[in-house]
């Protein structure tokens, strides 16, 4: 198993809510070397399954604020997630919950999070395709990731 895992999250019939799983598969086609992909449309306790063991993990996802402009790329800490306004879904329990409840039971949680939000236009469309402006953007993202986590160009 490799120490690194890309982890997209999103909907991929639901236009722009898709990113995340299409900048994780472009950072694969880029960087391979010891990384895993993954591709998820879960949150919370469902999440557990997926990063147990590895050291290190990059969440992609998209996110909808009320002024950020489509491709729009935010570096969030599991802190900011600590303080969302919905902290759980109806269903679950957020993202930086999850990952303390996975310490507190002695899992091999990653110790290395990154996570990466892509301002998007559109998640109610069905669509397998991206917007223009999120599309766009995909190819910049990919390479601001890959230098950061991999000190690759």
């Amino acid at each position: 198993m490799p120490d690194i895992l890309v982890l997209g999250l999103g909907n991929p019939i639901l236009s722009d809510d898709r990113v995340g799983i299409e900048v994780a598969y472009r950072i694969e086609e880029k960087h391979n070397a010891g990384v895993d992909v993954i591709e998820a449309s879960v949150g919370g306790l469902g999440l557990l399954d997926l990063i147990v063991g590895y050291e290190k993990l990059i969440v992609v996802d998209s996110i909808k604020t009320e002024d950020g402009s489509p491709g729009a790329l935010y570096r969030l800490e599991l802190d900011d997630l600590e303080r969302t306004i919905h902290t759980s879904s109806p269903h679950d329990t957020n993202f930086a919950t999850a990952i303390e409840f996975g310490k507190r039971c002695g899992l091999s949680v990653p110790e290395n999070i990154h996570i990466y939000a892509i301002e998007i236009e559109d998640n109610t469309t069905f669509s397998e395709q991206l917007t223009p402006p999120v599309e766009k953007a995909v190819p910049q993202i990919v390479d601001t990731i890959v230098k950061e986590q991999f000190g690759v160009e």
